[in-house]
């Protein structure tokens, strides 16, 4: 596959989740693919990773308020929603997804993935009984109607020490998921133009001649 991801802009949200720590690994790896990404981060994110560890790796600010602390500037979700080519939320919690998918807007992502054009990629961390409680699992099939796409989370030990899924895919997987869908939307039947033909075909070159092939039938 080509580099697929180079020139795209990618909004990354992160939220309040452990493996908040995974989304160096992904920034990293996006970057590496010639992508420009900026982060959106929840104020429970920042309890897990510092803006300035994210800001270091991707050399932009790290936007998780409506203002600015220090001057007042505001930032615009509305800018930030049109600017984005994809939308990739990693870790998204629970909460998150419920916000998400009921429309509360009550934090700089919500409001951003509720003003982007672009399609949202999810992908979901938590422990294994919150992901499969009936709301999550519901607001989960919301989102999808909505047309996002949701990367389905591992099974594995997670942060409760506990055994099954809930564990957010691995880094370089939900790379590759982005490339696929790129790759699917810029695919080479988006740059091609394809005869479908039944029988023999003829192309006329005056009122007399034609060129023409047999039926493959």
């Amino acid at each position: 596959m080509a580099n697929i991801l180079k020139g795209k802009k990618i909004v990354l949200g992160i939220t309040g989740s452990i493996a908040a720590y995974k989304a160096c690994y992904i920034i990293r790896g996006l970057i590496k693919r010639g992508a420009e990404v900026q982060v959106v981060i929840t104020p429970a994110g920042k309890e897990f990773i510092t803006p300035i560890t994210l800001s270091a790796l991707t050399s932009k600010s790290v936007i998780s308020e409506f203002f600015a602390q220090r001057d007042g500037t505001w930032n615009s979700h509305v800018d930030l929603g049109l600017w984005a080519d994809a939308m990739l939320i990693a870790p998204a919690t629970a909460s998150t997804i419920g916000k998400m998918a009921n429309g509360v807007a009550d934090n700089m992502l919500i409001t951003t993935y509720l003003s982007a054009k672009a399609p949202a990629v999810v992908a979901p961390a938590m422990d294994l009984d919150m992901y499969a409680h009936p709301s999550t699992q519901k607001n989960l099939d919301t989102l999808r109607s909505y047309g996002n796409h949701i990367i389905e989370p591992a099974t594995g030990e997670l942060a409760s020490h506990l055994v099954g899924k809930g564990r957010m895919e691995e880094p370089e997987n939900i790379i590759c998921h982005l490339e696929m869908y790129f790759a699917v939307k810029e695919g080479d039947l988006g740059v091609k133009t394809v005869m479908i033909t039944a029988g023999p075909t003829y192309e006329k070159i005056d009122p007399v001649r034609f060129i023409g092939i047999y039926s493959s039938g």
